[in-house]
């Protein structure tokens, strides 16, 4: 326990909350990491699978990071040209349509779901 002067307070508050903030930051990055790693396993697992080039070519990229916050995105590394077609169908050239595969869209509200669950539970708990 630290003792300080009333004078003192605000200052000690103050120190407090920013290791709090530090802390809170780190446990939220980490959590957006662990859920994009996630989501990328997720769309792998559920892609369709002719050569197994597509289900494999998914990755989790880290677009901007700072002292308070991540971005990261799930990606097609060299078969994104494809992914939008697979997942809402697409005409065929001789007539016809090429039924939908959907594995991004249920992927990605999993991993929004799990998102908020694990800041709760690191916020909440204390990581």
């Amino acid at each position: 326990m630290k003792k300080i002067k009333p004078e003192e307070l605000s200052d000690a508050v103050m120190e407090e909350l920013e290791k709090y903030r530090d802390l809170a930051a780190e446990d939220l990055k980490e959590a957006v990491k662990e859920t994009g790693n996630s989501v990328k396993k997720d769309i792998s697992a559920s892609a369709p699978v002719r050569t197994g080039k597509y289900k494999k070519s998914w990755a989790v990229k880290t677009v901007s990071e700072n002292a308070e916050g991540i971005e990261v995105t799930v990606h097609s590394r060299n078969r994104y040209q494809i992914a939008h077609l697979l997942e809402h169908g697409h005409a065929k050239r001789g007539g016809g349509r090429v039924a939908a595969i959907p594995h991004i869209k249920p992927a990605e509200e999993k991993g929004e779901e799990e998102l908020v669950r694990k800041i709760k539970a690191k916020l909440t708990l204390g990581g």
